[in-house]
């Protein structure tokens, strides 16, 4: 019994030291990068897009108009595409696109940042997102009728908030997001701390077996992939530090894992945000599921071939 309660002891010291440190790293990289892109949204340049921009929609089969909520929610987050969708007149073929596309490729720089530093480069894990976004939407747009047409901008859109209210609200909000990463990932790191003291990895990594396979990662990837997959990116990013730091992974295998996490991340909270539009579940779901999964497996068959002609 007190050797137990002695490891748990061991995993919580571990733990709290880890998280603590993970969470300054966090900041580093979430603070400055939030900010630039809260001033580029309050400056307007995200509104000034949509005529540049609106050619590239019509590949996707979509309206000009969706520029707004597609281009917000790469440069913020879902956030910032629910906020479009809501107040755009967008019928429900079109909704359904742009919010597959967003939760493929969304907040694409503090989240491309925060992989690089973790093990991949933010060129190709962008590229890849994009890429997986673009195509799986123009896969389904072939189920759905009326994607282009064209719809009605509201003039409120362009309105803005003074400079020290939105400098007000982003410190507010980010405030509150840092509290909330604080308290999530020290918890995270010191419940892994704890299963490795008391040598129960090993079975979490069996349990887990079957999925890794289906995903195409590896064993040892399993407890990063469901940390990013249940709370996101930005705290599955730091725990993956850590783990990068002992040399759990390959590059090889790091690299496998960040592109399914860029892709498959919040897989619960993310696609339930956009239900309250009366999407089909299926939509939020699988094709995310799906693109990620191909885009592992594609990159696998890349790296074999490329090992084959050398």
């Amino acid at each position: 019994m007190f050797r137990l309660q002695g490891k748990v002891k061991e995993g919580i010291k571990a733990g709290a030291k880890k998280g603590c440190s993970s969470f300054v790293w966090i900041c580093k990289i979430l603070v400055p990068a939030s900010f630039v892109v809260t001033m580029l949204q309050w400056g307007g340049l995200l509104y000034q897009m949509e005529p540049l921009l609106s050619p590239l929609m019509g590949l996707l089969n979509l309206p000009g108009q969706a520029t707004l909520p597609i281009i917000s929610g790469m440069l913020i987050g879902n956030y910032a595409t629910i906020a479009a969708i809501t107040v755009i007149p967008f019928n429900l073929s079109q909704t359904t696109l742009i919010v597959v596309y967003s939760l493929i490729a969304h907040n694409l720089i503090v989240e491309g940042l925060i992989q690089h530093r973790s093990g991949i480069n933010i060129a190709k894990i962008t590229a890849v997102r994009i890429v997986a976004a673009i195509l799986t939407v123009l896969i389904i747009s072939q189920f759905f009728s009326g994607t282009t047409a064209a719809v009605a901008m509201p003039t409120e859109l362009v309105k803005t908030v003074p400079f020290i209210t939105e400098l007000k609200m982003w410190a507010v909000d980010l405030g509150r997001l840092l509290l909330k990463i604080l308290a999530i990932v020290v918890g995270i790191v010191t419940g892994l701390e704890i299963l490795k003291v008391m040598g129960l990895t090993t079975y979490l990594i069996r349990f887990f077996r079957p999925i890794m396979r289906v995903l195409g990662l590896s064993d040892q990837a399993s407890a990063l992939w469901m940390t990013a997959a249940l709370f996101g990116l930005t705290l599955g990013g730091a725990v993956i530090v850590e783990e990068a730091q002992r040399g759990v992974l390959t590059k090889d295998e790091l690299e496998r894992l960040h592109i399914s996490i860029g892709i498959n991340h919040s897989m619960v909270e993310d696609p339930a945000l956009f239900l309250v539009f009366g999407l089909n579940g299926f939509w939020l779901w699988v094709p995310k599921l799906v693109a990620g999964i191909v885009a592992v497996q594609i990159y696998r068959l890349a790296n074999y071939l490329s090992m084959k002609l050398r």
